[in-house]
């Protein structure tokens, strides 16, 4: 009899777990975020009016998006500190984020996986993201941004995945990616920075900035964005002169938590 009771008290416990996940995702799904509609940037003045629509604009899609990591990362520094207590749902959510940072054989049980992991979910800085997206999309007149709301020069390598370059060296496969939504570029370029091997050293220069408690910011991280382009350093002393020059500097001050 205290067995089957026991039993049964399992079986309760493991229904009650399994309902109040199921009710918070649906209330995560439901909470609906209405974005700001791209505005037609050519109808602005070139100069301060096309600028300052196109930050405006763009600083809301990555605010956003850098909101949503941090959740994440909250969640996961959540998961870390109780890393030997956690619930098999914790343990799927964890498993979950690390695949979606392309860390496919991540470890519960390694300090150094969850080091790893860590580093990867984090922001991008307001300001680094505003002067690549500007630099990229030619305040967003490229054609790239205005057919196919790519705000971040990004490449994809399947054929069909966006359009062709007119200056694709001869044998390249690549093309330059088309997206459904602007917040889906910003979510593609936050995701590369975060994941792709070239930017380790951004990533480090950030999680060091992290351990000073310091503000995270796009002069200190520029400097790990030498492969981004061909251009190399020249492309890194643009981004920061765009920063400068732009006072985008101005919207790092705050440390995020």
């Amino acid at each position: 009899m205290k067995s089957t009771i026991k039993a049964l008290g399992y079986t309760l416990i493991s229904f009650i777990v399994v309902a109040l996940v199921v009710i918070f995702v649906v209330a995560v799904q439901s909470k609906k975020v209405v974005l700001p509609e791209r505005p037609a940037f050519a109808q602005y003045a070139a100069g301060i009016e096309r600028k300052t629509v196109f930050f405006e604009y763009m600083a809301q899609l990555v605010n956003y998006n850098n909101q949503e990591i941090l959740k994440e990362r909250n969640t996961l520094l959540d998961h870390q500190a109780h890393a030997g207590n956690l619930w098999w749902f914790e343990k799927e959510e964890v498993f979950d984020i690390a695949s979606r940072y392309n860390l496919e054989f991540f470890d519960i049980n390694k300090p150094e996986d969850w080091a790893q992991l860590v580093k990867r979910v984090d922001i991008v800085p307001t300001s680094l993201a505003l002067a690549q997206s500007a630099n990229e999309s030619a305040w967003g007149l490229s054609r790239f941004a205005q057919k196919g709301h790519n705000y971040f020069g990004q490449w994809c390598y399947k054929k069909g995945c966006g359009f062709v370059p007119s200056r694709r060296n001869t044998g390249a496969v690549h093309e330059v990616a088309r997206f459904n939504t602007p917040i889906e570029s910003v979510k593609s370029y936050m995701r590369n920075i975060n994941t792709h091997r070239a930017y380790k050293s951004l990533r480090n220069i950030r999680a060091k900035l992290r351990a000073q408690n310091k503000a995270i910011t796009g002069l200190a991280l520029a400097t790990g964005l030498l492969q981004y382009s061909e251009k190399r350093e020249v492309y890194v002393n643009e981004i920061k002169h765009m920063i400068r020059y732009n006072k985008l500097d101005q919207l790092d001050s705050v440390i995020y938590k």
